[in-house]
């Protein structure tokens, strides 16, 4: 029979897994972002106005997608912790 705590780690483990899923789309998401805001940096180093702002759009979602995959790995570290307590008490 399956006790209490193991079925938390249980739960832990899927929470886990899901949040590595999140980050690493997260993560892949961001280079496509990191790759589209070289070529506007790129583009309104020659370019005008438009590009410029351009270039400032694409540096705010740079930003974003960082601070997402940052906190995606902080919540799963987080929860990785609590499991690794977790396990400790079962020994």
């Amino acid at each position: 029979m399956i006790g209490r705590l193991e079925r938390r780690l249980l739960r832990l483990n899927d929470q886990i897994a899901a949040l590595e899923r999140q980050e690493h789309l997260a993560f892949e998401e961001l280079n496509m972002h990191r790759h589209l805001d070289d070529d506007a940096q790129r583009d309104a180093a020659v370019g005008g106005a438009l590009e410029r702002a351009d270039s400032r759009e694409t540096a705010a979602d740079v930003s974003r997608f960082e601070e997402v995959v940052a906190d995606l790995g902080a919540k799963r570290r987080k929860l990785a912790e609590k499991r690794d307590r977790l396990t400790a008490r079962l020994r």
